[in-house]
């Protein structure tokens, strides 16, 4: 297995962008307009993993403020975790953010996906507040000092 990383500041091509958006409709079980959503969020940076041309795992941010990144989504194949994917993802955003400027990086996450909260509090996120949204889905909000 031979997996290749790739790092766009703007929506990727096709092949890449609908590998993304199929990956993320069977993890969450939704993609809704993510493609729209995408395309409105400032300073968008997106990185991605493929296995040849077979999208695996991909991590979506985008600029908060000046200093502050926001890291919105991401994910992994069911088939290709527990292989450091993620946190390959995940390092290599930070090391884009720290080259760009950014200070600080904020994510959310639920506890139904633990292994995404124990992989941020791994990497040197702390968990700075929780809520209840509209839906009535607990989240919880982390943060980590680039």
């Amino acid at each position: 297995m031979r997996i290749h990383y790739h790092q766009f500041r703007s929506l990727p091509e096709d092949h890449i962008m609908n590998g993304m958006v199929t990956l993320h409709g069977s993890i969450f079980e939704t993609s809704n307009d993510l493609i729209t959503k995408m395309a409105n969020k400032p300073e968008i940076l997106i990185d991605v993993a493929m296995e040849d041309s077979r999208v695996i795992g991909y991590k979506i941010g985008y600029q908060l403020d000046p200093d502050t990144f926001y890291s919105w989504l991401g994910g992994v194949d069911p088939v290709y975790r527990k292989q450091g994917i993620a946190a390959e993802l995940m390092k290599r955003q930070h090391q884009t953010l720290k080259e760009l400027g950014y200070t600080l990086v904020q994510t959310k996450t639920m506890n139904k996906w633990r292994s995404m909260l124990i992989l941020n509090i791994k990497n040197g996120f702390d968990v700075i507040d929780t809520y209840t949204d509209a839906k009535g889905l607990h989240k919880i909000i982390l943060e980590k000092k680039l």
